[in-house]
């Protein structure tokens, strides 16, 4: 029996979720934990990273119970299907419940790794080692 008062995590998602209202989508990216500040959410809104059912959208847009969201951040896309609506950030098990993540599968570590990472523990690079690295960054003004 709850204490009289007191706001439980899943009370900010039923709440949401009786009303049948809409949240902003950078709120609700936010909320669910897809980046890691609101700000950053709205950034990539604004940035045209973020589509709803295919359209681009700016950070007011409204979202309701199964638009599909896709969002193009830290180099990866993420499609997630929203199942509730939630205006509070809550803890991660409860976050995941409140999409479907249809996501591609995330490219194989090697496949990412920048170029010029050195093994541990090889020591300090040598000057050649270091030019080396150099090049296959590029020229210093373009990175």
């Amino acid at each position: 029996m709850p204490i009289r008062g007191t706001v439980g995590p899943m009370d900010a998602v039923d709440t949401a979720q009786q009303a049948g209202e809409s949240v902003r989508v950078d709120s609700w990216i936010w909320s669910v934990r897809l980046t890691k500040t609101r700000s950053l959410a709205a950034t990539a809104c604004r940035g045209g990273h973020v589509r709803v059912n295919g359209d681009r959208v700016k950070p007011a847009h409204p979202i309701r119970v199964g638009d599909e969201i896709r969002l193009f951040h830290a180099g990866r896309e993420r499609v997630v299907k929203v199942r509730r609506i939630i205006r509070k950030r809550v803890g991660a098990p409860v976050a995941a419940e409140c999409y479907l993540d249809n996501s591609p599968p995330p490219p194989p570590r090697e496949a990412v790794a920048p170029a010029g990472i050195r093994d541990r523990g090889a020591g300090r690079p040598t000057k050649r080692d270091r030019r080396e690295m150099e090049r296959l960054r590029g020229p210093k003004g373009l990175r």
